[in-house]
């Protein structure tokens, strides 16, 4: 399998500016994301950002970084240019790994390409994470997801979907099933459909929803989802998030 990584990064986050320089350990919250995909089965990493702080500090731990447009909205559209001004094929396999998660195992990278690898129907592939509590199948800041039989994802919301009308029932007819999935922001895509996706205006579900990944699903696109090999910890959003990651790291 043959997959490229590209890390979108950006200084202007609206709950923690500058997070992608934090210093976690002695590094970079962005080295630390990249060391992790450094450590999967991945054939190039590159961090595309519009900062040139993001870019000088990149390049002072070895990895290569790709300048982007400051105009972009999303991530997905940092990627499609950095996929253009780096020549990539519609078919080449990109992994999207965000720049705020520190902790995200490598064989987690390696799953989200192989099922898109090997699901030759879908343009998009994902992960996601059983929801054993109610209160966060209810939390907006918890993206869920619901699947249909053949795997793909049917709708995602910030809602909680399934609607649980009695948890208790729920929480019985479906044990070992997980009625409520919480959906991962990590991507697989081919480089085709991104180039695709960018050229659509946002649709009314996405601009609802603020998912970006509504676009794909309202075009007709289909996204293949899994459950994660492994636990993936929330990325770091807020600076009580960051304070938990440095926890996290010191303890080894």
């Amino acid at each position: 399998m043959s997959y490229h990584i590209v890390i979108p990064a950006r200084m202007a986050s609206e709950r923690l500016p500058g997070k992608p320089l934090a210093i976690i350990s002695g590094h970079p919250l962005i080295e630390h994301v990249y060391r992790r995909a450094m450590a999967s089965a991945a054939d190039q990493v590159v961090i595309a950002t519009d900062s040139s702080d993001i870019q000088q500090a990149a390049q002072a731990f070895g990895a290569k970084a790709v300048m982007t447009s400051e105009s972009h909205t999303s991530g997905s559209d940092r990627i499609a240019e950095t996929a253009d001004q780096l020549g990539w094929p519609d078919e080449q396999l990109i992994v999207n790994l965000q720049g705020d998660e520190p902790l995200m195992p490598p064989q987690c990278l390696n799953q989200v390409a192989g099922l898109l690898e090997n699901e030759t129907a879908a343009d998009v592939a994902s992960l996601y994470w059983p929801i054993c509590e109610h209160a966060q199948a209810r939390d907006p800041n918890v993206v869920k997801v619901v699947t249909g039989r053949d795997g793909c994802a049917l709708y995602f919301s910030r809602s909680e979907i399934p609607h649980a009308r009695n948890p208790a029932t729920v929480h019985a007819a479906a044990r070992g099933q997980h009625a409520w999935k919480r959906h991962i922001g990590l991507y697989a895509y081919r480089a085709g459909a991104l180039r695709s996706f960018t050229a659509m205006a946002p649709s009314p579900l996405e601009a609802t929803e603020k998912l970006e990944q509504l676009r794909f699903l309202e075009s007709g696109h289909h996204i293949v989802m899994a459950e994660a090999c492994e636990f993936i910890p929330e990325g770091v959003d807020t600076a009580e998030d960051l304070e938990r990651t440095r926890k996290l790291l010191a303890a080894g």
